[in-house]
């Protein structure tokens, strides 16, 4: 695995994360930072921003024992994170979810990994990906992207979901 790209999960300085993917972008390295817009109320204006959907993390798609230091030269890049002892992967199909959700809902925010219920979504842009889901309020679902620990929040009707068959 280490001889072929994969995505990998790098932790940043706080609020460093565009700055970092701009420097991976001119060392001409892959890697994505899921971003969102978020409004800004100020006194005298509102002002749309786009900020970060995981604060401290960028993703880059590496041969991580070509381009290990090289990611780590990068200012601001605190190091990858880490799963048993290795750089964790991040599947292919988890990082297409999470541009799938920024490109599909308007609001998507990210919350810390918390077991739940194991389902599978039956229709709609995330049909047959599986996930944990710790609640259902209304239409909002909880759905877990296990290797990076956060659950991203989209509104889905409720009979798009179907509760996988423990055993």
């Amino acid at each position: 695995m280490e001889h072929q790209p994969c995505w990998y999960a790098v932790y940043t300085r706080p609020r460093w994360e565009k700055k970092i993917a701009e420097q991976f972008a001119r060392r001409q390295i892959e890697h994505y930072c899921p971003l969102q817009k978020a409004r800004h109320r100020w006194s005298d204006r509102v002002k749309i921003v786009e900020e970060p959907l995981f604060r401290s993390y960028v993703f880059v798609h590496i041969c991580l024992h070509q381009q290990q230091t090289a990611v780590r030269m990068v200012p601001g890049v605190i190091n990858f994170v880490y799963w048993n002892g290795k750089p964790a992967v991040i599947r292919d199909e988890e990082i297409l979810t999470i541009k799938r959700f920024l490109r599909d809902y308007t609001e998507v925010k990210a919350y810390p990994l918390q077991p739940g219920q194991k389902v599978k979504v039956v229709d709609g842009v995330m049909m047959d990906q599986e996930g944990v889901v710790e609640k259902i309020q209304g239409k909002k679902v909880y759905v877990v992207l296990d290797s990076i620990g956060y659950a991203l929040v989209a509104e889905f009707n409720s009979q798009s979901l179907k509760p996988l068959e423990e055993g």
